[in-house]
């Protein structure tokens, strides 16, 4: 099934939530995406996970939504990998990114603590942020 209309506009309600609230070039990023692993894959996770995988190429969660990365590529150590099943995934952190980074999404998210915090540390603390965030949108 096709993301698009005919008009080639992305039909909303056929993404995840966290997209849904995400501007339109990181919707047409993850829907193209998963038409394509659709047709190679067929309707199933391995097409959901390259959708995400291609994503989070370029761009990062934040809080509820996705936003745009300053540099494209890889988000993580497993995706840094080439595609093995290997590692933790940051789940939309940009865990690649500067701490500076990391510190100013933390501090944009009101995260607790942030100015002790080691980079792995705002990984972590940004994931539970990013996923509170979600959450709290889900239920309005």
């Amino acid at each position: 099934m096709s993301r698009f209309t005919k008009d080639g506009k992305v039909r909303t309600d056929t993404l995840p939530s966290t997209l849904q609230r995400s501007d339109e070039k990181a919707q047409d990023t993850f829907a193209a995406t998963l038409d394509a692993a659709e047709e190679q894959y067929g309707d199933g996770e391995r097409a959901r996970r390259t959708a995400f995988a291609s994503l989070k190429h370029g761009f990062e969660k934040v809080g509820d939504h996705w936003e745009p990365k300053e540099k494209r590529g890889p988000s993580d150590e497993r995706a840094a990998g080439g595609g093995g099943r290997t590692g933790p995934t940051a789940g939309g952190v940009d865990a690649n990114s500067s701490k500076k980074h990391l510190y100013d999404l933390a501090k944009k998210l009101d995260v607790p603590g942030r100015s002790r915090m080691s980079k792995e540390e705002l990984v972590e603390a940004l994931q539970k942020a990013n996923d509170r965030e979600t959450r709290r949108a889900r239920e309005h």
